[in-house]
Formats: structure tokens, sequence, C-alpha cells
């Protein structure tokens, strides 16, 4: 990927506070950064913007982040289906981190054990991981 073009992230998060920190962050580190605050807004996004990485919480206003998940590996544009996907949430109970990761989601991030600047590095690792793949 060029070094000069900003990667795009799309974030899937219905906490207002916490998708204005995150968003902070990540255009500090010069991602461009696109909000969707419910699971239908961020499936009509994710077609629309075409993001590099997808930041997916779970517990979401109507279709939740395993449903998001599942229909972008489904997607019937490789490109989109293969966008690698970070879920953030508060579920931190093993099955639904292994049902995250079997849906195939790229890493399962709890919201209370990892900081923004944490979350930023785990998104720059799993693109360099990518675009290494």
């Amino acid at each position: 990927m060029d070094q000069g073009q900003k990667r795009k992230i799309l974030l899937v998060e219905d906490d207002k506070f916490l998708a204005e920190l995150c968003m902070t962050k990540m255009e500090k580190e010069n991602f461009t950064v696109v909000l969707a605050m419910d699971g239908e807004e961020g499936l009509q996004k994710i077609d629309a913007e075409k993001p590099d990485l997808i930041l997916l919480d779970i517990m979401l206003p109507g279709i939740d982040g395993f449903e998001v998940l599942d229909r972008v590996r489904k997607h019937s544009d490789p490109k989109i289906a293969k966008t690698p996907i970070v879920l953030l949430s508060n579920l931190g109970q093993d099955s639904s981190v292994e049902r995250g990761l079997a849906l195939g989601a790229d890493d399962y991030l709890i919201k209370a054990n990892f900081t923004t600047d944490e979350i930023v590095k785990k998104i720059v690792e799993v693109l360099e991981k990518r675009a290494k793949a």
C-alpha cells in the first residue's frame, strides 16, 4: 500500500464517548476514520467506503457485530469479504471470543482490557500482518 495514502478504518460503535476517543486517537495516527453507530449503518458504509480495516463492536442496536462480521465474510465482493476485522467488545466470555474468531475476525479485543493506544497498535499489527499475507 502507498505510504502516502491514509488507511481508512470503519469504526462501528454505538458508544459515542468511546467512538470519539478511538477516532481522535486513530486520526492522530494518520488514519481516516469513518463512524457507523449501528450494524445496519456499518454494513452500508462497508459497501460505500470499502475500508482497509473494520473495528467492530458486538453489542449494537439492530444487527449485532456477529451478524455484521458474518455478512462481511460472505460478501459477494471478495475484496470486501477479506477486509480485516477486529472485534471490540465488552463481551469477555470465552464463548463470545471463540464465536467471533470462528466467524472470521482477525482479532478480538475486550474494551476493558485495552487503552486507545493499544487498540491503535493492534490495528497497525493486523494491517501489517495482512499486508504481508
